[in-house]
């Protein structure tokens, strides 16, 4: 168990940083989004393609895992532009969204069980992302990104769980990496920035620690029970916050704080339940 929960920690702060990266990327370097989330995924499937067992590809004929790659893709997308403008903090944390959205989808298509303090607990980490955002005045185009990036993944896990059925993590990972970088290379190949040892090493940091990040989450799975392990993944928004002071200087503001506590206590709380 404890080898597992230290792969999680590993796991959850490779996530943001490949994130932080892609923030350096467009914010300094003046890449495009769609440029950071397409070579995000061309990276993730060349390191993935020499691993995948025979017949691996057969599952691209299914047209539900185009659907699934798209929406990812979205997603990734953009999580990215929001990241140009605002702090990693805050966009991690109106991101999570994307739980509480694929709980509300897996009950309505999926048929999976509700309960009525789960719902309470899911509802409770939607006023916590709402804080954050504080729709209206206070609510910056930024933050709808992410929100907008936060639905993409929820209907993307909902849809993960809907095809998991299809194939082992492996082949469905690889689809998504592979699947997605079609889908944006006739975009992603039009705003290739300036090749410059900067822009070279980040875009490398930002696939290679995305694609680790997932492929150790995976791995700490096979170690331990999921309903162990599930409430760490909320430690992408403590690593968040550390990143973003640490490379940026940026510290989250007193409602964000708020917002912050509210969605982790929401969210261990509930992935404690099942």
């Amino acid at each position: 168990m404890h080898r597992a929960v230290f792969i999680m920690f590993v796991a959850m702060s490779l996530i943001p940083l490949g994130d932080s990266a892609g923030k350096l990327l467009t914010s300094q370097h003046g890449a495009a989004p769609v440029f950071v989330a397409w070579s995000r995924f061309v990276i993730g499937a060349l390191a993935l393609a020499p691993f995948l067992p025979r017949g691996s590809l057969s599952i691209l004929r299914d047209w539900r895992i185009w659907l699934r790659a798209a929406t990812l893709a979205a997603g990734i997308t953009s999580i990215q532009t929001a990241l140009q403008t605002e702090a990693v903090a805050t966009v991690f944390a109106a991101f999570f969204v994307g739980p509480l959205f694929s709980y509300a989808l897996a009950a309505i298509f999926l048929r999976e069980p509700v309960t009525y303090l789960r719902t309470a607990l899911v509802v409770l980490g939607f006023v916590g992302v709402l804080i954050v955002v504080r729709p209206g005045a206070g609510m910056t185009v930024g933050t709808g990104w992410a929100v907008v990036a936060g639905l993409c993944y929820g209907a993307f896990l909902t849809q993960s769980r809907w095809l998991s059925h299809l194939a082992p993590p492996l082949p469905l990972t690889f689809s998504q990496m592979a699947i997605s970088a079609v889908l944006l290379a006739p975009v992603g190949l039009i705003w290739l920035p300036a090749p410059t040892a900067g822009v070279a090493g980040l875009t490398l940091t930002s696939g290679l620690s995305s694609m680790l990040g997932n492929l150790l989450l995976l791995f700490a799975y096979r170690l331990s029970p999921a309903t162990r392990l599930a409430p760490l993944i909320y430690f992408q928004l403590v690593a968040a916050v550390a990143l973003g002071w640490s490379i940026f200087g940026n510290l989250p503001d007193a409602w964000t704080w708020v917002g912050l506590v509210v969605i982790l206590g929401a969210g261990i709380a509930s992935t404690r339940l099942r």
